[in-house]
């Protein structure tokens, strides 16, 4: 009786052992080592600051080292590219903006890599409004002011952007269509040497990023006209829309969002999204967005996922309706 009581004993031992062996290989203690944010864009720009503010949090709450690592060049392709073909591990993740969808339809033929196919969203988690600004210097204080002032001066207003098929050339191609105006577009490459043009003169205004031009709104060197959203922003809610000024057919916002290599473990998208969810609600974070013009949100990977594809048809669209060619 002794011997069976004592075998059972060692079977009960060993049927722990086991349990606690198999905890221990298929338990998941990500992370372990350090997590990388590639920036697609140089440093500098809202992309590269939202970046470093996740971060900085997320580091604190994941007691690990979480580093801004920017790749910046072909219109977010190269650090994209850099990201896809990444382990899919969940320590290596990538900052999107529109760009990710528009290119999908703008280069085809130069990426080796889909945002669908390649890609795992994480979550959306800012919005930073568009404006359309002027160079204080034109004498234009309004919207109205500034339409009677192109329809007076046709195809001698230009407009300057970061380059054909960005955000704001396709913003300003939608808002020439759809207001009937007039306006000679002038790209650039990359938006701070068209804002230094801006700002110069040598062009009359273009659709920049609020985060960029705050600054020079308010030491009124430019003027904001609008913005060509559906709605106001919650960011800037005293700015008025372009639709609400009457032009009709506009809704371009840009948003920023975290996905990581396709593969990467559905517990891993899910731990990343927690984190960075609190992080993106918390006070501290939507009042320091709120201060660069910017919107705090946050959404669930699968609403993310829904929320690109979209994207990629509305801009496909747009591209092929426009005629819309690459630098």
């Amino acid at each position: 009786m002794k011997a069976k009581s004592n075998q059972l004993l060692f079977f009960n031992a060993f049927f722990i052992f086991l349990l606690c062996l198999s905890f221990n290989i298929f338990a998941d203690n990500f992370p372990e080592k350090t997590v990388k944010i590639i920036v697609p864009y140089p440093p500098g720009g809202f992309t590269d600051i939202l970046a470093r503010v996740i971060a900085e949090k997320l580091s604190l709450k994941i007691n690990q080292s979480v580093i801004v690592d920017n790749k910046g060049g072909g219109g977010s392709v190269i650090g994209s590219n850099i990201a896809a073909k990444s382990a899919p591990d969940g320590y290596t993740l990538l900052l999107v903006a529109p760009d990710l969808a528009i290119n999908e339809s703008l280069i085809p033929d130069k990426l080796t890599y889909g945002a669908v196919k390649d890609f795992q969203p994480v979550i959306e988690c800012a919005l930073s409004p568009l404006a359309m600004v002027i160079n204080s210097k034109l004498g234009v204080q309004s919207y109205s002011e500034f339409a009677d002032f192109v329809k007076k001066h046709p195809n001698e207003i230009y407009f300057a952007s970061g380059g054909n098929g960005t955000g704001a050339h396709l913003a300003l191609e939608l808002f020439t269509i759809n207001s009937r105006l007039n306006l000679v577009h002038v790209p650039y490459k990359g938006n701070g040497p068209a804002l230094t043009d801006l700002l110069g003169g040598q062009v009359s205004g273009m659709f920049l990023p609020y985060a960029l031009a705050k600054p020079y709104i308010e030491s009124n060197k430019l003027v904001i006209l609008g913005t060509p959203s559906g709605k106001r922003s919650t960011a800037i809610p005293q700015i008025p829309t372009l639709v609400e000024q009457g032009v009709t057919g506009l809704d371009v916002q840009p948003w920023f969002g975290i996905v990581v290599p396709k593969g990467t473990a559905q517990s891993r998208v899910k731990f990343l999204n927690k984190n960075i969810s609190d992080i993106m609600t918390s006070n501290e974070v939507k009042l320091k967005l709120k201060d660069l013009g910017a919107e705090a949100v946050t959404s669930s990977p699968e609403d993310f996922d829904s929320f690109i594809r979209e994207e990629i048809k509305r801009w496909a669209k747009v591209i092929v309706e426009l005629n819309i060619k690459a630098d």
